[in-house]
Order: C-alpha cells, then sequence, then structure tokens
C-alpha cells in the first residue's frame, strides 16, 4: 500500500531499518545525533504523532517491552510494509532542490545597517560553531565502522553522508572565511 506520508515519517522509518527496535524516547535520540547535521531533528511531540500513524498505517510495529523495572515501554521496529513504502518513497519520490535558510547569510545581507566590526564579528562566531559542528559530525562518523560480525555494512551509506557533511563544513568555512577577508578589504 504506497503512502503519501510527511517526509519526517520517511526519516523516522528510515531510522529504524537499522536492525533495533526503539522507543520514541531513543528514536528521538538517533534523530537528535544523526538527522540534525543536514536535516531537521523532529521534536518529540513529533516523533510520537508520526510513530502513531506509522502503526496504525502497519509500517511500524509497537509493542509493550514490561522488561524495564518501573513501567513499560513501547517500543517500535519497521515492519516488512513500512520497508517497501520506504523503498517505494526513495525509489519514486522526485529529488528535491534544498531551501537555503541561513541566518548568518540573512544578517550579512544586512550588514549595511551595522558597523564593518559587527559583521566581522558575527562571522568569527559563526566561524567557531561551524568548528564545533564539525567536530561533533566528525564523532559520529568515527563510530561508523564496519561490524566485521555482520554480511550488509549498514552503516556505508550513512559513512558517505557523513563524508558529506564534514566536506559540506570545511566547504563553509572556507566560504565564510572569505567573507571576512572582503568585510575586511571591500570599500564600503
Amino acid at each position: 500500500m504506497s503512502q503519501d506520508l510527511p517526509t519526517t515519517s520517511y526519516a523516522l522509518l528510515g531510522l529504524l531499518t537499522f536492525g533495533d527496535d526503539l522507543s520514541g524516547y531513543e528514536l528521538k535520540q538517533r534523530a537528535d545525533r544523526t538527522l540534525r547535521f543536514y536535516w531537521v531533528s523532529p521534536a518529540m511531540s513529533q516523533v510520537y504523532t508520526e510513530l502513531a500513524r506509522l502503526t496504525e498505517l502497519g509500517l511500524v510495529h509497537a509493542r509493550d517491552d514490561t522488561t524495564a523495572p518501573t513501567r513499560s515501554t513501547r517500543r517500535y521496529q519497521i515492519t516488512a510494509a513500512g520497508r517497501r513504502d520506504l523503498q517505494r518513497w526513495l525509489a519514486s519520490t522526485a529529488v528535491e532542490f534544498p531551501a537555503l535558510k541561513h541566518p548568518v547569510a540573512l544578517r550579512l545581507l544586512m550588514g549595511h545597517v551595522v558597523d564593518p566590526e559587527t559583521s566581522r564579528s558575527m562571522l568569527d562566531g559563526y566561524l567557531t560553531m561551524l568548528a564545533e559542528r564539525r567536530a561533533e559530525l566528525q564523532t559520529v562518523r568515527d563510530s561508523l565502522v564496519l561490524d566485521p560480525e555482520s554480511a550488509v555494512d549498514r552503516f556505508r551509506f550513512p559513512r558517505m553522508v557523513a563524508d558529506w557533511g564534514l566536506d559540506y563544513y570545511a566547504s563553509e568555512r572556507a566560504m565564510v572565511e572569505e567573507l571576512i577577508r572582503r568585510v575586511d578589504t571591500d570599500p564600503p
């Protein structure tokens, strides 16, 4: 059965394809550790809303785990139907060009309203944030190792995405360094 779901649903289905069943909280943590580098990490309430929808549609199986000492936890796993729908979405959905929503670029656009030092300071601060985010992504990349016990390298494509992100942050740094040079040298 083909579904017309929001992209967030497919992102969550994709996060469930790595072979383990997760609670909503664990799925949110996985999204925060991965999606935030290149997509919006959904809010906790959105994770639970989408999981309920996916369960109702039979794309995710929910089970109550009563082994926890304090209370039962609902755990989710992608179903065969969910995997088929995810494959259909991946294979047949048109590629969309990403919308650039860049708060630093927006502020630089209006740099004529403030003195050059304010713009330079903003760009310097952004360079610091880029270095921090790149280091975080490098940690994620380093964790994506091949499991020698597995016949399938489930982290092959996540490594590619992490490498893409690392290259993106490097090119972003180079562009911002050039912008700083221009703030300092271009005529007003």
